[in-house]
């Protein structure tokens, strides 16, 4: 591959075959590898993939074509080739055909007349019901389609010297030939296509058409009367017969097809097969009336066709050299010879255009095609008369197929120069209408092919006319191409606007500031729609010629887009053009724009009200530029009319009901620029009536379920307060406390979306309007942030909202240690918030959605570190040693759990603070060997989320004893989890760090207290336990602990403890599961084994039939790979047998027997179950009694 520097596009050109040397061997390996199936895919799965690679530039594998074909062919002639290999090499044959096309590959065939009969010979041999073999079947029609045309009478080839008594009783050669082509031409797989190749070249022969010809054309035409079209099997017959009539009609002599010209066309008509359902038969019907139009006509060119000059472009591009007039620039005068034009020719052009509306783009491109090459053929008066045909498929009414297939056919009328210079008045206008072809249907649009084709219209036109004759069409033309480059929805539309563009200004040399333009909106540029409608537009848009047309089209057709994030990049786009035509967009656009706002169509209102609020802000940076404002800028009844937008809206109930989720942000986007533009709203009752209403629209959008709409929300409220409630003091004392007072009350409600926004909202407030009222404000989120444990009331996303305010609240207010908390955070505020947010770090909420609570304690890291930094930067008292480890260890905690964006946050977090200079925060424990350990490298190429790059870093903080704990907490939940990347990475890391420390008994202590410590602060919390059994299993398998078996230790006590208390009572499998295999790894230690080996057989009479069974397996394995667990051989064979033979699943009472018969063999004293009082025996029942009669109850009144 070509690689390109970073200035340069990636391209992915490929400059030659490099697989040659390895095709080859894979051919040459067919006689060893066609014996296994496996072999056989193998190097057939590798053929394709090396061929597969060269589709787009197939011209590559020209130089090894004729060596591949070659021995493909060897290979096929091997008398020890079974048929698996001839089979397979035919497969290779076919792929090589595919990606080069079989017109090429079929000259590298052998066609010596020595080859008729071995193809012949083969072709008669295969299967034709063999699905598996149809490429051998095409490749050997492809070949005999080449050998059919040697230069002999076939009939030669009937008969050998001294073999005529054999040859008198076979048919002749040429009806084998045919009746072969035409029994493959019924089939439904590739071999149909090559047949009727192989039957059009036969009948065509010059020896074979008084014989052959006619019978073929009668059996193809009877076939096609008596065939249904509603089988598909009968369709394929028919697309058989019609693909062998087209290729006859176009290889054969004009003189021996046109007596049967008009029958064939009087069954097309009569059957009706252009009309058809079937897109192939359409297709090919469609093929076969222009290849007989063809015939129908002579083969000349049309004298008057319009024939351009020079087509230089180094004379185009050389400013010096001055264009040179075309010597044909005027129409020659017909001089053609007068014939008659056949009457069935007018049929054909009917077909053709009616082709032109088909639905399907391949039959109106087949159409087209058709039209273009007949009508070169027609006299000057009839192909004038095709052209108005053409063109009125473009008039009011006509479909977008229509409108594609007449672009389609005007291209190829073009580009042959059969559209005279005197139409081009009458075809620009059509042509630029179809570059912004767009008909809205239902929630999408259609439009894109019919502006693809108008794009192949203006390029056909670049090459087909003298720059003179274009002249007075340059600037037309040039603005609408420009306009589909940087504003058309479909990237391969602005692709191809650029390709005419570029073909104009090389080909022609007259378009304004054309290869400035070039080099900015090229190929690759113009891919991305953003860049486009926001950068690209505003170079073109300096140069004037271009300025007036980017800005209307943008008025006209994109504010009312059906695609609303087109709607979107459209107001952008204004905003940006504003400054090309500052003027133009004030006294023009800005007034035709703000009656839409109150549109009945919701796209066009979307639109407009967003193109109204970016084009206001626009027009106010300009106005500042003017040194004056915004108000004597545009006037007093434009500034009217933007002031009243979102009242006349909410008026005329437009934000709400149906639209309404498109038009609420739409409408705060509208109140956020206004307020930015400083719209004047605080003089008079009338401005703060206005006022007061963009207020109440952004309160009542505040609590909206939708994300968007909240974010829009809040984000406008910061602008309204900081445009109008913080300039003027009487105003910030009215509104103050009224906004803080209703946003608290709102936080109270049990609505989670009115808190999540009033959250934020708080949290958004500028720092004036927060004077005063601190207290309220941080005791108001602190109380949302104390999360329940209540299943229906989470409210997970209201904390996380919460955190995220009490942040920025935090950045915005000043610290003053001993000041009131009303003003200013002072000690007590610190307190508040510290605590709230060490709660916050506890919550691991999960719902059907998984671990929801995630996003709480990200915020929460990301919280504390901005915390830590501003006490730093102030140096406050407030910043103690306590608050500093406390934070630091809650984010090494979250830095080693198991959800990777998580684990990310927490160690870029970590590492902001520990490398923090301006200032170096204090109080950090460790805070050398954390640099040491994490400022490594370059630190910010790392990939946090990788857990192959994080956890080597977190799990050595082990070792550190103020991190331990939390390290081990959070390492927990990771070894135990269920991502098989993350459980590897960190129990690998873990039994890494676990062997160092494994040697020194003090450390491996200190290390197993930490498990124990885990096991008490996490009491029956499966979040922690079941990944916590799954941890401790794992060291315990792994030898960890191995130090203690042969001696007393209070780890194996402490630990059995733990595991019994957490499974007594317990109803949950996973945990009892997990356990099992902990208790069993226990019975190494000899302090515990008689106590655990009691808790098993407990488990071995569960109540679950699946911890049974798992218990015993588990046992099983334990007592087969510690043999020294039961010292008698004898006992623990028998132990063994009775674990492996009892079926644990059987009931209860049958499971005890065997169970106590291993305990009778342990010599351990046997599980007591314990009496049921009748109390609770009774309060069941009644209990049971009660919930049946209350559902037969609930039966009743349903009326079951």
């Amino acid at each position: 591959f070509k690689m390109a520097d970073e200035t340069e596009p990636i391209s992915n050109v490929l400059e030659h075959f490099s697989e040659g040397e390895e095709a080859l061997s894979l051919i040459l390996s067919i006689p060893t590898i066609c014996y296994e199936l496996r072999h056989r895919e193998t190097s057939l799965e590798r053929w394709t993939i090396i061929m597969d690679k060269y589709q787009e530039q197939p011209h590559l594998l020209d130089p090894y074509i004729q060596e591949f074909v070659e021995e493909l062919f060897k290979t096929i002639r091997r008398p020890d080739l079974p048929p698996l290999g001839f089979h397979h090499a035919f497969k290779y044959l076919y792929i090589l055909s595919k990606v080069r096309g079989p017109k090429v590959i079929v000259r590298w065939f052998s066609h010596e007349v020595t080859n008729l009969e071995e193809a012949l010979s083969l072709l008669e041999a295969q299967d034709m019901s063999d699905h598996e073999t149809w490429e051998t079947r095409y490749i050997l029609l492809l070949w005999m389609s080449i050998i059919v045309i040697v230069p002999f009478e076939l009939s030669r080839f009937d008969s050998a010297p001294g073999h005529e008594s054999q040859t008198r009783s076979r048919p002749h050669i040429v009806d084998r030939i045919l009746d072969i082509a035409k029994r493959y031409l019924c089939v439904p797989d590739k071999s149909r296509d090559a047949a009727a190749l192989l039957a059009a070249k036969l009948v065509s022969r010059p020896d074979l058409k008084g014989e052959k010809l006619a019978e073929f054309i009668d059996w193809c035409l009877a076939i096609i009367n008596s065939t249904s079209t509603y089988t598909t099997f009968g369709s394929m017959k028919l697309a058989g017969m019609l693909s062998s009539l087209a290729i006859l009609y176009k290889i054969g002599k004009r003189d021996d097809l046109i007596p049967f010209a008009a029958i064939i066309l009087k069954h097309i008509k009569v059957t009706g097969l252009a009309n058809e359902a079937n897109l192939r038969l359409r297709k090919l019907s469609t093929k076969v009336a222009q290849r007989l139009g063809m015939v129908f006509l002579k083969p000349k060119l049309a004298t008057w066709r319009y024939q351009r000059g020079s087509r230089s472009l180094a004379k185009n591009l050389n400013p010096e050299t001055h264009l040179p007039e075309s010597h044909d620039s005027h129409v020659t005068k017909d001089a053609e010879e007068g014939y008659d034009i056949p009457e069935e020719t007018e049929q054909v052009i009917g077909l053709l255009l009616d082709g032109l509306k088909d639905q399907d783009t391949v039959v109106r491109w087949s159409a087209a095609k058709g039209v273009g090459r007949l009508t070169g053929r027609l006299p000057k008066e009839l192909a004038d008369e095709v052209v108005e045909s053409v063109l009125r498929l473009c008039e009011k009414g006509s479909d977008d197929k229509a409108w594609h297939g007449s672009c389609l056919a005007l291209a190829e009328l073009g580009r042959r120069g059969l559209l005279l210079p005197q139409r081009l008045t009458q075809v620009v206008p059509y042509i630029l209408k179809a570059l912004v072809y767009d008909v809205k249907q239902g929630s999408c649009s259609v439009g894109s092919h019919v502006r693809d084709a108008a794009c192949y219209v203006c390029w056909s036109f670049a090459r087909a006319y003298d720059p003179q004759i274009l002249a007075s069409h340059v600037n037309q033309i040039a603005s609408g191409l420009l306009i589909t480059t940087v504003f058309d929805r479909e990237i391969n539309c602005r692709r191809a606007a650029s390709a005419a563009f570029q073909e104009h200004v090389g080909r022609q040399g007259t378009f304004p500031h054309g290869i400035d333009i070039l080099t900015t909106a090229d190929y690759h540029a113009v891919g991305n729609r953003t860049t486009c409608f926001l950068e690209i537009s505003v170079f073109i848009a300096r140069y004037k010629e271009y300025t007036r047309a980017l800005i209307d089209h943008l008025v006209e057709c994109k504010v009312h887009h059906w695609d609303s994030e087109i709607r979107e990049l459209t107001s952008e786009a204004l905003h940006c053009l504003t400054s090309c035509d500052p003027e133009h967009m004030k006294s023009t656009i800005l007034p035709q724009l703000l009656p839409l706002t109150v549109s009945p169509d919701l796209s066009t209102r979307h639109g407009a009200v967003v193109a109204v609020a970016r084009l206001t802000h626009a027009l106010y940076k300009h106005a500042l530029e003017l040194k004056c404002t915004l108000q004597e800028y545009l006037g007093g009844e434009s500034l009217a009319g933007l002031k009243g937008v979102p009242g006349r809206l909410e008026e005329m109930r437009f934000i709400r009901g149906m639209g309404g989720e498109v038009m609420r942000p739409a409408i705060l986007r509208y109140i956020q620029n206004m307020s930015l533009s400083a719209i004047p709203l605080l003089n008079g009752q009338d401005n703060k009536d206005i006022l007061d209403k963009w207020q109440y629209i952004v309160d009542d959008n505040i609590g909206n379920p939708l994300e968007p709409v909240r974010e829009a929300a809040v984000s406008t409220l910061v602008s309204l307060c900081q445009q109008y409630y913080t300039q003027d003091m009487n105003v910030l004392r009215q509104t103050k406390e009224v906004l803080v007072s209703q946003y608290i009350q709102e936080l109270s409600k049990p609505n989670q979306f009115i808190r999540m926004g009033f959250a934020l909202a708080l949290g958004s407030l500028p720092k004036p309007l927060l004077c005063g009222l601190l207290k309220p404000v941080l005791a108001s989120l602190a109380e949302i942030i104390s999360f329940t444990q209540d299943p229906e009331t989470k409210y997970t996303e209201s904390r996380r909202d919460a955190v995220r305010a009490l942040m920025r609240i935090f950045e915005e207010v000043d610290i003053a240690e001993d000041g009131d908390g009303q003003s200013s955070i002072n000690g007590e505020g610190v307190t508040l918030i510290c605590d709230s947010l060490f709660t916050a770090a506890k919550d691991y909420t999960t719902d059907n959605r998984g671990d929801i609570g995630a996003s709480v304690r990200e915020a929460v890291m990301e919280t504390f570190a901005s915390i830590i930094r501003k006490l730093a930067v102030h140096k406050s008292s407030l910043l103690t040693p306590k608050l500093v480890t406390m934070v630091i260890q809650v984010i090494i905690q979250q830095a080693n759990e198991k959800i990777d964006r998580t684990r990310a946050i927490a160690c870029e977090q970590l590492v902001e603070l520990i490398q923090c200079k301006d200032p170096v925060i204090p109080y950090i424990p460790h805070h050398k060997e954390l640099r040491e350990t994490f400022i490594t490298g370059n630190i910010d190429e790392m990939d946090w989320k990788v857990a192959q790059t994080t956890f080597p870093l977190t799990v050595p903080l082990i070792s550190m004893e103020t991190y331990s704990y939390h390290v081990l907490l959070g390492l927990i939940v990771s070894v135990g989890g269920l991502t098989e990347s993350t459980v590897r990475h960190s129990s690998t890391c873990l039994l890494n760090h676990v062997k160092e420390i494994s040697k020194d008994a003090s450390k491996l202590s200190q290390f197993s207290d930490i498990i124990i410590d885990v096991f008490k602060y996490n009491e029956k919390d499966p979040r922690v336990i079941i990944p916590l059994f799954k941890t401790v299993d794992l060291l315990l398998s792994n030898g960890t602990f191995d130090l203690w078996k042969s001696e007393t230790n209070r780890f194996p006590v402490a630990l059995l403890e733990c595991a019994k208390g957490e499974v007594t009572k317990c109803k949950d499998v996973r945990k009892l599961l997990s356990s099992v295999n902990v208790l069993c790894s226990l019975l190494q230690f000899a302090d515990v084994k008689t106590k655990v080996l009691g808790q098993l057989m407990m488990f071995l009479c569960h109540l679950y039939p699946r911890v049974r069974r798992v218990t015993a397996d588990q046992l099983y394995i334990t007592l087969m790979t510690f043999d020294d667990i039961i010292e008698d051989e004898t006992v623990s064979e028998q132990v063994t047998l009775i674990l492996s033979e009892a079926v644990w699943e059987d009931p209860l009472d049958s499971v005890r027997q065997d169970r106590n018969k291993i305990c009778d063999l342990l010599q351990i004293p046997k599980p007591v179950v314990k009496a049921k009082s009748g109390t609770k025996k009774q309060d069941r029942a009644v209990k049971a009694v009660d919930q049946m009669s209350s559902y037969r109850d609930l039966v009743d009144r349903a009326g079951y």
